[in-house]
């Protein structure tokens, strides 16, 4: 068991990206734009970090009154900061202008399919958080991306972006909805064979032809842009794992939220994705660790009301220490091999520049002991 070294990680001028990762409620947007601040100011990486989350806390805690899908400088920082937040709908609107004519652009805008594929389906937002990603990093303009993925596992769907992406590309339904727009745009049916005329006629009646004309009409005017899907999440997928990235699995010591890094950390593993360290936010700290829980209680009953409540609370708090000490091991030991660093729990909510220096500062430090 080792200690995770964060300025050693945010100084290395190999690592260009930092994703971060953990279950909801456990601090992963502010350890983000904590080690953001750190790494723009004390290190002087120019620095950009992306929130996958569309929780406001990021922009609030930056100084900002919002945040986009363009990249903005943060004021407060005494660096090159900058931070933004990913569009889902923007970024496939700027994929399609990037990779296709005015006009072409226009008809896939227009297309009811479209309209709602960029915007609510399953799993849009991981292929465009791919495409955002490899976007930044193909720029070259920063020394350092960090990422700020969404809570719980679906922070990791976005591996699973290129995979999903192919099967979606390579099913039977789909390259029949294709075949139709390839010949000229013909009725999406009437290329297949007469024994598959029922089944035509019963896909029209259960989805409705207009559906199925938006859909071929989707899928034609995109057809010459897939191949580009595919392989550019590929390539960002290989950047994730290259040795360039770092993922940060962050958790509070909590049964259910170290039950989660344990789930991130063997998906990691499995990946082959390079896990730089856990980050447990939010332990709790004894100041006299030489006076047990039991002892504090004996202590107790024979003092005065003032001396006793004191005694009392000591003894919840030694409680808590060790139930969260006992939390932590558990995935130390399934892990040994992966560094850890601590936050200890702060009197009030970070909300502002100042706090999330604090908060780098103590993720910089001596992790609390006996974690």
């Amino acid at each position: 068991m080792s200690d995770l070294d964060v300025d050693a990680l945010l100084s290395d001028p190999g690592i260009r990206i930092v994703v971060c990762c953990g279950s909801g409620g456990v601090g992963k947007t502010t350890t983000a734009a904590a080690l953001g601040v750190r790494a723009a100011e004390v290190h002087g990486r120019h620095t950009v970090v992306l929130t996958i989350d569309p929780a406001r806390r990021l922009a609030q805690s930056l100084g900002l009154v919002e945040l986009d899908n363009t990249p903005r400088a943060v004021p407060e920082a005494d660096g090159e900061l900058h931070a933004m937040m990913l569009d889902m709908k923007r970024t496939f609107d700027d994929v399609v202008l990037a990779h296709t004519d005015a006009k072409r652009a226009e008809e896939i805008f227009a297309n009811p399919f479209y309209q709602a594929m960029s915007s609510t389906f399953a799993g849009t937002q991981e292929y465009m958080a791919m495409e955002k990603l490899g976007h930044l990093r193909s720029r070259d303009e920063w020394d350092l991306i960090i990422v700020d993925t969404p809570p719980s596992r679906s922070a990791l769907d976005f591996l699973d972006a290129p995979a999903r992406l192919s099967r979606f590309l390579d099913g039977r339904m789909l390259r029949l909805l294709i075949a139709p727009a390839r010949a000229g745009g013909r009725s999406v049916f009437s290329l297949v064979t007469a024994s598959f005329s029922m089944f035509a006629k019963l896909m029209e009646r259960v989805l409705g032809g207009q559906l199925i004309s938006d859909l071929s009409g989707f899928v034609g005017a995109l057809d010459n842009m897939f191949g580009g899907f595919r392989d550019r999440a590929e390539e960002t997928y290989r950047i994730l794992q290259a040795p360039e990235t770092a993922f940060l699995v962050v958790a509070a010591p909590e049964p259910d939220a170290i039950r989660e890094a344990d789930y991130f950390a063997g998906r990691l593993a499995a990946e082959r994705m390079p896990l730089a360290g856990l980050v447990v936010n939010r332990v709790h700290e004894v100041f006299a660790p030489d006076i047990t829980a039991e002892a504090a209680l004996a202590a107790a009953a024979g003092a005065d009301p003032v001396t006793a409540g004191v005694l009392r609370v000591h003894a919840r708090l030694v409680t808590l220490v060790e139930r969260e000490r006992e939390i932590t091991r558990r995935f130390r030991e399934a892990y040994p091999d992966v560094a850890v660093a601590t936050v200890a729990a702060q009197p009030a909510d970070v909300h502002d520049i100042d706090g999330l220096r604090k908060i780098g500062s103590a993720l910089s430090t001596d992790p609390v002991s006996s974690y």
